[in-house]
């Protein structure tokens, strides 16, 4: 098939999401696990859900997020949804949340907390940044969503929508979102949102469990004006989730 010419006002961009489960599967911690996959993925862009910043000894206190950055030489953000004291005075907090990584350089970044059930529901937050793609801002957000409760996502998709509405131009929503393509929480980004698994007919593509998938809970949404070229799930058994990622066309606006 002959390759469409891009004009000067379209980019390119490979996208991933990751749950990466803190880097351990199988009682074995290994990050640079991670990190060769998303260099060999070709991602420009990711969004990474269960990461440790000086978290707990699970993680060797390890900064995640910066550790991929300077492995990959990425940009990063980092959003902490659980934020904890010191073990000692004088040290660092130890946080758990999501990351972006980038190729480009990240124009800002803010995090979101997001509704929860005090006491019954972990913190979930939705990471904000704008990334600048070859003069294309690119608002590119990452999520986890709660795991128990679906009419916690649906406030909490209500609660996105209400965030990303605030702004204008190209939308790129990853995540973990915890909810299947026919729920009704999924429906609702959908109404407004393209998922790309689903345009390209590709909805028993199954991420989770990593060992033998059976459901589609992580996503790549993207505003309408964004064209999608391709998408695929990458098999490992480096977290208990499977990365995705896809390939998209950004039409400058």
């Amino acid at each position: 098939m002959k390759k469409r010419y891009r004009s000067d006002k379209e980019a390119v961009i490979k996208v991933m999401t990751y749950n990466i489960h803190h880097g351990r599967t199988d009682a074995i911690l290994d990050l640079k696990r991670i990190a060769v996959l998303i260099k060999t993925s070709g991602a420009d862009v990711i969004g990474l859900q269960e990461v440790d910043n000086h978290f707990s000894e699970r993680s060797n206190f390890e900064d995640q997020a910066k550790w991929l950055a300077n492995y990959l030489d990425m940009h990063f953000a980092y959003g902490a949804n659980l934020d904890f004291d010191p073990l000692q005075e004088g040290g660092n907090r130890r946080q758990y949340g999501t990351a972006v990584l980038s190729k480009y350089p990240i124009l800002s970044a803010e995090n979101h907390l997001l509704t929860t059930i005090p006491n019954l529901s972990e913190q979930r937050g939705l990471l904000e940044t704008v990334i600048n793609v070859k003069g294309n801002h690119v608002q590119f957000y990452n999520v986890h969503l709660d795991d128990q409760r679906a009419e916690l996502r649906e406030q909490q998709i209500k609660e996105i929508h209400n965030i990303a509405h605030q702004k204008e131009g190209t939308s790129i929503f990853v995540g973990d979102f915890n909810a299947t393509p026919e729920s009704a929480e999924i429906r609702k980004m959908t109404a407004q949102y393209k998922d790309v698994f689903a345009e390209l007919n590709q909805n028993n593509d199954f991420t989770f469990p990593a060992d033998k998938p059976d459901s589609r809970i992580d996503y790549i949404f993207t505003s309408k004006n964004v064209e999608i070229c391709n998408c695929k799930v990458i098999n490992t058994i480096a977290s208990d989730h499977l990365p995705i990622t896809a390939e998209l066309v950004l039409n400058k606006i």
